[in-house]
């Protein structure tokens, strides 16, 4: 397994993040152990701070762990721009880069010297990946949308001929293994976004890699396992739709719903009919998804007299009809009962009480 050059004349901070990305494992571990409550692991890699010489040397000593970076005179002359955030859970690793033109590959000889027997599952948000796999060459070239297949535990190279921004999912063995037999064949394989799965996965994924830094921890968590469960759905071979592959397809939509909700709770379009307008949804699938919620219309306001719940606790919060009208009540009064069901006190009492707790 390659190291990462130390003695270069690389920043503290790269010097850092290559140690750290070099014993990768430990780290993880020891940052999943003091996890108290969601275990997911951020982290931000970029080579933009390093003298222009380094900055193609330092990426390759930082993917270097697991892929062989191939490097040019002109790469390392005129400089490199390269990044990639990082999420990590205890089952899955999901990585945002954006790089310049570069290629990297997966020889024999590396995966005879490491252990890395993990699934990727790469997605092309820009530019071109072109990915040559197997024994007998099978070259899958990434221009238009799709999830690339790759096995790490089986050659591979990569060519970015561009400027690209590629997804990818790290994925135990294990975990793909269980839900697509004969796991290995899909090396090299993509799947386009041409059937309503891999729609919805491709839907998903763009709001995923939009919206996923300001997500706190457990939601972003709970989004990438739904993207999860919708690429391992995508790529099993059957015809017909599974138990598996409708649960991930619901919880896929519920998601996104749920968000669209929560962004448009001071619009007095929100309702069913407006949600049904946006979704490719038949009105008793939508109504059976919130039956647990005490159905849509309960769920709306619910978020309606949270989101009321949590302004009227701040400092200048703003008075109670207005607040009341801006969410969408008819009336103060219904308001009011709505909002003293809910916490079993009226809403300007709230405000007087979490005023004052507040310091100062």
């Amino acid at each position: 397994m390659g190291s990462p050059h130390f003695n270069r004349a690389y920043s503290d901070t790269m010097r850092q993040a290559l140690a750290s990305h070099h014993d990768k494992d430990a780290y993880l571990r020891a940052a999943w152990a003091g996890a108290d409550s969601s275990p997911l692991v951020r982290q931000r890699f970029s080579v933009a701070d390093e003298a222009t010489e380094l900055q193609m040397l330092a990426w390759s000593d930082y993917v270097g762990r697991i892929l062989e970076v191939p490097l040019s005179r002109a790469q390392v002359a005129n400089g490199f721009r390269g990044e990639i955030d990082t999420y990590a859970l205890p089952d899955m690793i999901y990585l945002d880069s954006r790089t310049d033109p570069m290629s990297q590959l997966r020889t024999g000889a590396r995966i005879s010297r490491d252990s890395l027997r993990d699934y990727v599952f790469h997605v092309t948000v820009d530019g071109i990946a072109e990915t040559v796999t197997g024994g007998t060459p099978q070259k899958s070239t990434q221009f238009t949308p799709g999830i690339l297949a790759l096995d790490m535990g089986q050659t591979m190279h990569m060519k970015r001929p561009t400027r690209a921004r590629v997804l990818a999912f790290f994925l135990p063995r294990a975990v793909v293994e269980a839900a697509i037999p004969d796991a290995e064949s899909i090396h090299g394989r993509v799947v386009a976004y041409t059937t309503p799965l891999a729609a919805l996965l491709g839907d998903h994924l763009s709001m995923l890699y939009r919206d996923l830094p300001a997500m706190n921890d457990a939601s972003a968590a709970a989004h990438l396992r739904i993207c999860v469960q919708l690429i391992l759905a995508a790529f099993q071979k059957q015809r017909r739709m599974s138990d598996s592959v409708r649960t991930a397809a619901r919880a896929a939509m519920l998601a996104r719903i749920r968000r669209y909700v929560q962004d448009n709770l001071y619009s007095a379009e929100l309702s069913p009919d407006k949600i049904l307008s946006v979704f490719p949804l038949a009105r008793p699938t939508l109504y059976r998804m919130f039956e647990h919620e005490g159905g849509i219309y309960a769920y709306i306001r619910n978020c309606r007299l949270r989101e009321a719940a949590e302004t009227l606790a701040r400092p200048r919060a703003l008075a109670v009809a207005n607040l009341a009208s801006r969410l969408g009540f008819g009336s103060h009064s219904d308001f009011t009962r709505a909002f003293r069901r809910a916490y079993g006190i009226a809403p300007q009492e709230f405000r007087s009480m979490r005023l004052e707790w507040l310091p100062g």
